[in-house]
């Protein structure tokens, strides 16, 4: 449900609301927040509330360490694991210097900034994400470990999969939030596990993403394990990815469709520093089913861009590289750009590559580009990518880049 300011101020008297968290999140995704009383929250709408930036990586430094987050009424949301009296709520912010000039690593405003852009170019662009992740054992003292909860494959049941009751619980509490989990099932690596979301547009979608690990940190502490999100957490065992699906309104003709997907492929290699941000994405990528080469194909799993069998206004790409580590605002803006540019360019597909890649031999695969092999030939590719110097403002390279 969306709300306006003052059905706020209402809302959080009649529900005994007491704390109310401006969540934001810094250049990488990490998510940050600052809890206020009810009684601030006229201040916080109509002038901000400050914080140090200083003590946030990339933010700042001393000399100039004050910026204010304004709190977006229409997202607001209940936190349902916390208690009944006395309520938690959330609100997502964006940030400003004190006097009101937008600040530059804010990337829920660049998403912001792509929307916009993709709305007057007559085009909104839709999201919908499954995000991997692996549940692991706590110690003695409620450290992780590395020991999966369970040893089940895919789609398995319990009482081999024992991530079971934790995805029923995340699902049921992101739906007490408004967010609408799709399917959940157990994922190919031990201790693994996927749950999809429906589409929305790109800010609410970023927002969900946001939100929905969050969500599974809590469950799973809660039920005595730890989620890991990282792009490799065990060694020999599949990579956690975060496929993101996108659509494009209105569809318009299948050549546009396309036009968006080679505008993403031909801006992919430039976009996977950004993607991929770690160390451990790169030894994710080109393994166990994670793609290493730059291609497309119908249906096809083994490709960088996979695009599934649908019609009309349920026609989607879906991306296979990205991992969660990637900021989800960053990620949504640089491929609504891409797609733009495609559009705009008029680019074509390159044929489909319509083998399986994980089984080509080393000929075959001569052919193919491939997506950066490292996290610094990933920040080479951006750092002279004249597509991320237009879009992505320079201070945010060089703190993905330079840290």
């Amino acid at each position: 449900m969306k709300y306006s300011k003052e059905e706020i101020l209402q809302y959080a008297q009649e529900e005994d609301v007491k704390f109310i968290r401006l969540a934001f999140c810094d250049v990488f995704g990490r998510q940050k927040n600052i809890s206020i009383m009810p009684d601030e929250l006229p201040r916080a709408f109509e002038y901000g509330i400050a914080f140090d930036a200083s003590a946030i990586a990339g933010f700042g430094d001393e000399t100039r360490s004050d910026l204010l987050l304004h709190p977006e009424a229409d997202t607001l949301m209940p936190l349902p694991w916390r208690p009944e009296h006395g309520r938690v709520v959330q609100m997502f912010s964006t940030i400003t210097y004190p006097d009101g000039s937008p600040f530059e690593c804010d990337t829920r405003s660049l998403l912001k900034a792509a929307i916009a852009e993709a709305k007057e170019a007559g085009y909104e662009f839709t999201f919908g994400a499954e995000q991997e992740f692996y549940l692991f054992l706590q110690d003695e003292d409620g450290k992780a470990t590395k020991i999966p909860c369970d040893r089940a494959g895919y789609m398995d049941i319990a009482p081999d999969d024992q991530g079971e009751n934790v995805r029923r619980e995340v699902c049921l509490t992101l739906e007490k939030m408004g967010i609408r989990p799709e399917s959940s099932h157990h994922e190919e690596g031990p201790g693994q596990n996927e749950i999809d979301f429906r589409y929305s547009d790109a800010l609410e979608a970023a927002d969900n993403a946001q939100t929905f690990q969050r969500v599974v940190k809590t469950i799973a502490h809660r039920n005595g394990m730890v989620a890991d999100f990282s792009p490799k957490p065990l060694d020999g065992a599949p990579g956690n990815g975060f496929h993101i699906n996108m659509s494009l309104k209105p569809f318009g003709s299948e050549e546009t469709f396309r036009a968006m997907i080679a505008g993403i492929l031909a801006n992919v290699k430039d976009m996977t520093a950004f993607l991929d941000p770690t160390e451990d994405s790169y030894k994710r990528l080109g393994n166990q089913k994670a793609p290493g080469y730059i291609s497309w194909s119908e249906q096809n799993r083994s490709q960088l861009v996979r695009i599934p069998a649908a019609v009309g206004e349920y026609r989607r790409a879906e991306l296979r590289s990205p991992d969660p580590g990637a900021n989800p605002y960053l990620a949504y803006a640089l491929l609504i750009w891409a797609g733009l540019d495609g559009i705009s360019g008029g680019l074509k597909l390159p044929a489909p590559a319509d083998i399986n890649l994980y089984k080509a031999d080393a000929k075959t695969l001569e052919s193919f580009e491939k997506l950066p092999e490292s996290r610094a030939r990933a920040c080479e590719a951006a750092a002279k990518s004249e597509f991320i110097r237009r879009h992505i403002p320079a201070k945010i390279l060089d703190i993905y880049c330079n840290r």
